[in-house]
């Protein structure tokens, strides 16, 4: 298997701050802050316990927390704008006084963007990738927030191959940002695994991974639990972390820089044995015996 070429590059984000991704993996700890996720729902609903498990997941490794306070599973109910920011600001708030963790707001939602970077948080995680309120993009430049854009297929047709629906949703994403003033050092972008996407389609965008490199983004990996991680080990989302530190180590190894976990003990020792197989072959090739 080849292994791809990474190149270390700093992700911009809010509040003067900036983090090394590309020359080792970095790690962004899943929070959810609602009563219906997908695997987690109600666990840490309350802002007391997100907050013991968002500290609790940077003392295993994660260097980003992202919280959330609207599921996005298939389904799920909508909550109102208010609800969200009721149940997430408290955790951004107190998240901020005790750790030094890069803090991430995962909304499509723009006043609940501003009140999240208001309150502390260094970046914008918008699984609609700008294209449900195009304002949150402005909002995020304005704090000179980060941006992480997530590729869906949701409520809209895809095209057939995979590689280029994500090509066709993330330009015009990418589009959005750069209206936005946003430069490319200030953007991470996630493909989407499950979103609106089979199995076969989670695999395939899995073994052609490498090919959205030339987005010249830093991407982002969001396997964890999902249901055709599922689909493959016969496991309920709440026993898919041994598959889905599978995944991290395969994406790894082609150039997935920031993985988002709901385990973080787990992929974390996975994609220690990426990068020290990686340094390997940098060696290797220094040498030239690659």
């Amino acid at each position: 298997m080849r292994l791809t070429q990474l190149g270390s590059r700093f992700w911009r984000v809010g509040h003067g701050r900036e983090i090394e991704v590309g020359s080792r993996a970095v790690i962004m700890a899943i929070v959810n802050v609602t009563p219906d996720s997908f695997s987690d729902g109600g666990r840490y609903e309350s802002a007391d316990s997100a907050v013991v498990h968002a500290l609790q997941a940077v003392e295993a490794g994660a260097a980003i927390i992202d919280i959330g306070g609207e599921s996005t599973r298939p389904g799920a109910d909508i909550v109102s704008a208010s609800e969200e920011q009721a149940r997430v600001l408290p955790v951004i708030e107190a998240l901020r006084a005790k750790t030094d963790a890069l803090i991430s707001i995962d909304t499509y939602r723009a006043q609940t963007a501003r009140l999240a970077l208001g309150a502390g948080a260094h970046i914008v995680n918008d699984v609609f990738g700008l294209q449900r309120e195009p304002d949150i993009a402005d909002v995020a430049a304005e704090a000179g927030a980060g941006l992480c854009l997530m590729h869906t297929g949701r409520d809209r047709d895809k095209l057939d191959d995979v590689i280029a629906d994500q090509f066709f949703f993330l330009e015009r994403s990418l589009e959005i940002a750069a209206r936005a003033g946003f430069a490319r050092d200030r953007i991470v972008l996630d493909p989407g695994f499950g979103f609106a996407k089979d199995t076969e389609e989670n695999l395939e965008l899995m073994g052609r991974f490498g090919e959205l490199h030339r987005l010249g983004c830093a991407l982002l990996a969001g396997t964890s639990r999902k249901r055709f991680v599922g689909a493959i080990t016969g496991r309920e989302a709440a026993d898919r972390d041994a598959g889905t530190a599978a995944t991290s180590m395969f994406l790894r190894l082609h150039g997935a820089a920031i993985f988002r976990v709901h385990d973080v003990a787990i992929n974390k020792d996975a994609l220690a044995v990426a990068d020290a197989m990686l340094a390997v072959r940098d060696e290797l090739e220094r040498k030239g015996m690659a």
